[in-house]
């Protein structure tokens, strides 16, 4: 590949990958200095790994437990242990019985339909923000967490759909999918995954490299889109070629 993105790392393996966003999530909520440190989630097997890391032994105690409130950048519209559930596999990645305070991780409902559920998370996330629009120079996010696909999108946000430009609200219903599972989901939009400190996207693995390939080609994918202040990109050796 001739042009990795701007702010690329290139690391061993998942397991590297998983350890470097560790450091950096930790970093980044102490750097924050607020009472309340928001963090976006993503899923998928790396950040599983990440998850796992964090809640183990090597690093909890270093992690601000009583002051993150843990958010997802998206989910599919099933019941919440189900399997293709991000709050599922975060359940499990943390550890049910994990340092998190039970009111600090907030799931995306959808048990009242698309529209209601991103309106209803839309809404906690300016709670805990604590203001009813987003300031740009106060960040909604210390962190956000983001994968790739391999059809270029990012949280659920594919290309061609129409939640791919929403300008107005933070969270979006996506009831068609772009790739398997083909269930519905909610997600959030540009405009919430730009107000962060920092953004990174943990890429791992050698299906990613045709994305890869077609961004640095300046094709224009939804994970190509996503702004902020400090967008980094943690690949492994097999997904950067």
């Amino acid at each position: 590949m001739a042009t990795l993105p701007a702010g690329t790392h290139v690391l061993p393996d998942p397991d590297a990958v998983a350890r470097e966003a560790a450091e950096r999530l930790i970093v980044a909520c102490h750097e924050a200095g607020e009472e309340r440190v928001a963090v976006c989630l993503s899923g998928g097997s790396t950040p599983k790994r990440l998850y796992a890391l964090l809640a183990g032994p090597e690093f909890s105690a270093r992690v601000p437990w009583k002051r993150i409130h843990w958010f997802f950048g998206d989910d599919r519209a099933v019941p919440w242990d189900d399997p293709r559930s991000n709050v599922h596999m975060v359940r499990e990645a943390f550890g049910h019985g994990s340092a998190i305070p039970p009111t600090h991780l907030h799931f995306i409902p959808s048990d009242e339909g698309l529209e209601a559920g991103a309106r209803a998370y839309e809404r906690t996330l300016l709670d805990v923000y604590g203001a009813d629009t987003l300031d740009p120079a106060r960040p909604l996010f210390a962190l956000v967490l983001l994968g790739l696909g391999e059809d270029g999108h990012t949280a659920s946000l594919f290309p061609g759909k129409p939640a791919v430009e929403e300008t107005g609200a933070l969270v979006a219903p996506v009831p068609e999918a772009g790739l398997e599972p083909f269930v519905p989901r909610i997600s959030l939009t540009f405009p919430a995954l730009a107000s962060a400190r920092h953004v990174l996207f943990l890429v791992t693995g050698a299906g990613k490299r045709a994305p890869l390939a077609r961004l640095a080609a300046g094709e224009d994918l939804p994970a190509g889109r996503v702004r902020g202040p400090q967008v980094a990109w943690l690949l492994d050796e097999a997904a950067a070629g």
